[in-house]
């Protein structure tokens, strides 16, 4: 009876894929999106003061910390992305554009760039274009993702509110 081997073969299969689902989880997983800092470095005061203005809602305050962070790393896809959000919430949306498009040159797999700039599509009508991110992300985020649920219910809710014409 081959059985106990069979089982023994099955159980190691088991154990070895549990033990690699970590690291699967961290290869699967994008770059912080949304912190701007990676793990054990001290984060930059106007990154760290951008992030508190996000939080209390004031894009004035987010968007001179965040200009502040790309004046100093013209590099960082995070702070772009953080201007973006700040913009297209003031209504300056030729500068939401200019920065989310900025983060996806340099971070192509950028989620919350991706989520961002699709729904500011959305605010100019431009369901193509928000759609083209949608897709995106359906790629990036292969088992799914928050960025990825948001921007769908967002092009969902625009067609609901469109298809009334």
């Amino acid at each position: 009876m081959r059985e106990p081997g069979v089982k023994r073969a099955l159980m190691r299969s088991m154990v070895l894929f549990a033990l690699a689902l970590p690291g699967w989880a961290a290869l699967a997983a994008p770059n912080d999106n949304d912190s701007g800092s990676s793990a054990g470095v001290a984060e930059d005061a106007d990154f760290a003061a951008g992030r508190k203005a996000f939080e209390a809602g004031d894009w004035q305050a987010m968007t001179g910390a965040f200009n502040k962070v790309v004046a100093k790393d013209p590099g960082n896809a995070n702070a772009h992305n953080f201007l973006g959000y700040a913009y297209r919430k003031s209504g300056k949306l030729d500068l939401a554009f200019k920065h989310y498009e900025e983060a996806l040159r340099i971070d192509p797999r950028h989620r919350g760039a991706h989520e961002y700039i699709g729904e500011t599509y959305l605010l100019t009508n431009n369901l193509a274009k928000a759609e083209e991110h949608l897709k995106a992300l359906d790629g990036i985020c292969t088992f799914g993702c928050a960025e990825y649920s948001d921007l769908k219910k967002a092009v969902a809710e625009y067609k609901r509110n469109n298809a009334k014409s």
